[in-house]
């Protein structure tokens, strides 16, 4: 862990920046905020328009005077600014009503294993630009391991698979740290974008914004090889609305390439463990979180593609979030070592 368990006890609120969604973890009142990480602001005026939600339904529907702004990547604020304006309308009201006017003191926030200095310091000037006093840096893995059940503080192996929105994270941990992780640059919008793409060279229909997320609904209901989903979008050559039935399995066919990279970064995580710690594995298997995780048919292909056990986290997309909260409530014990004595 970047920081002791003594330390984390002393804040008061988690934060999970996602590129996806932003979730902030009160003490004593649980998660207080679960929302989109984007806003849409006038170029013109720099006022805020939408925040979260509302912002995210304004993609690709907005004059050219709003824009819709990301602020984190793959769990890295890129827009300091931003990314504090987000955070003051999503949790200045509640924390204000939770606290009765009680200033932040401190604050816990989860950030990619392999963050490197300038991602730990927009990090930790994003909580301080909203009152956090001092700032405690948590890796997201541990945290979601955490949240997800796993005995990360035994002297045996786990191991986690992070899908989010713009990459994964992999790693095998043991007695509270990392032994092996990569990041594989594969996450929902590179799914989403394969199956734009298959939709576009195969049907010439080119989808909306919000139309995959149906089509990731169908493939989750529907029984392999007798399915079509009803997708609609523009026609690439005449311009105009058109609806096309289909075939669920050639959608399964043109998110694999991307899903195989994810199972050679799991491969190459275990080559560099120890026999011991893949024996432990074995029977453990690996556990799935994040966002992503529910993607229909994931857990399958890493079970088929392995040989070992696959997991889904009950309430994969909020692990992180969750697992950090009960480092700050106490719930995480670490193992208790006697000294050595002669």
């Amino acid at each position: 862990m970047t920081v002791s368990l003594e330390q984390l006890r002393r804040c008061s609120v988690a934060v999970d920046l996602g590129a996806a969604r932003t979730r902030v973890y009160l003490k004593r009142f649980g998660v207080i905020v679960d929302a989109p990480s984007a806003v849409a602001v006038n170029t013109r005026s720099g006022a805020l328009i939408a925040v979260g939600a509302p912002a995210e339904r304004m993609v690709g529907r907005t004059p050219e005077h709003i824009r819709v702004v990301r602020p984190v990547s793959n769990g890295t604020v890129v827009d300091i600014d931003m990314a504090r304006r987000m955070l003051r309308a999503l949790i200045g009201d509640r924390l204000r009503r939770a606290w009765r006017r009680k200033p932040m003191l401190r604050a816990a926030v989860c950030i990619p294993h392999d963050a490197e200095p300038l991602v730990r310091r927009a990090a930790v000037e994003t909580l301080a630009g909203v009152g956090a006093r001092r700032v405690e840096l948590v890796d997201s893995l541990v945290a979601a391991a955490v949240g997800s059940g796993l005995p990360v503080e035994e002297p045996e192996a786990t191991m986690i698979v992070m899908c989010g929105a713009a990459a994964s994270h992999i790693a095998v941990l043991s007695l509270g740290s990392i032994v092996a992780a990569e990041t594989v640059p594969v996450g929902g919008e590179v799914i989403d974008r394969a199956v734009v793409q298959h939709l576009r060279n195969q049907h010439e229909l080119m989808l909306p914004h919000q139309a995959v997320h149906p089509l990731h609904l169908a493939l989750s209901v529907a029984p392999p090889g007798q399915a079509q989903a009803e997708v609609y979008g523009r026609d690439v050559s005449t311009g105009l609305f058109r609806t096309v039935a289909v075939d669920t399995d050639s959608v399964r066919a043109a998110i694999r390439p991307p899903l195989t990279a994810m199972v050679d970064s799991i491969r190459s995580v275990l080559r560099q463990c120890q026999p011991d710690l893949v024996a432990d594995l074995a029977d453990r298997g690996i556990m799935l979180v994040g966002g992503s995780a529910m993607l229909p048919g994931l857990d399958s292909m890493l079970r088929q593609a392995t040989g070992m056990p696959v997991h889904v986290a009950e309430r994969p997309s909020v692990c992180a979030v969750e697992g950090l909260g009960a480092m700050l409530e106490g719930r995480v014990r670490p193992l208790h070592r006697d000294p050595l004595t002669r």
